[in-house]
């Protein structure tokens, strides 16, 4: 259905950002939503958990890092992007190691990469 029904339904859902600010995450994804102008577009994913008193980021790593993955993939495909970077703190390497296996999972079953999800949509994560 395309990328401004993908952006409709999260405005619509009244996702929000984990963050502090708690952003509406349908809004932020309409700003990135715009005309190619020949250049790549990336997502870039802040999994730092630099908020003081926040645990969000190593909860969803750690007991569902396949969601992870799936937001990536959504959210990049409603803003035109060709890849997702996630960043994970040194001290979460346990978190990482989940991360990379949900990855390779999603690589494997033809989720992400090439053609994902057999869309003729290509999109990358790296982390």
């Amino acid at each position: 259905r395309g990328t401004d029904y993908i952006i409709n339904e999260v405005k619509t859902s009244g996702l929000r950002g984990r963050g502090g600010a708690g952003f509406p995450s349908g809004m932020k994804w309409s700003f990135m939503n715009k005309p190619s102008d020949g250049r790549p577009k990336y997502l870039v994913v802040n999994a730092d958990e630099g908020e003081p008193g926040t645990c969000k980021d190593r909860e969803i790593m750690r007991h569902d890092p396949h969601k992870l993955v799936e937001g990536c993939l959504v959210a990049g495909r409603a803003m035109g992007a060709k890849a997702a970077y996630i960043y994970i703190r040194g001290e979460f390497y346990n978190e990482a190691s989940n991360m990379q296996v949900a990855i390779s999972e999603a690589y494997q079953a033809g989720l992400i990469g090439k053609n994902a999800c057999g869309s003729g949509y290509d999109f990358d994560v790296f982390m």
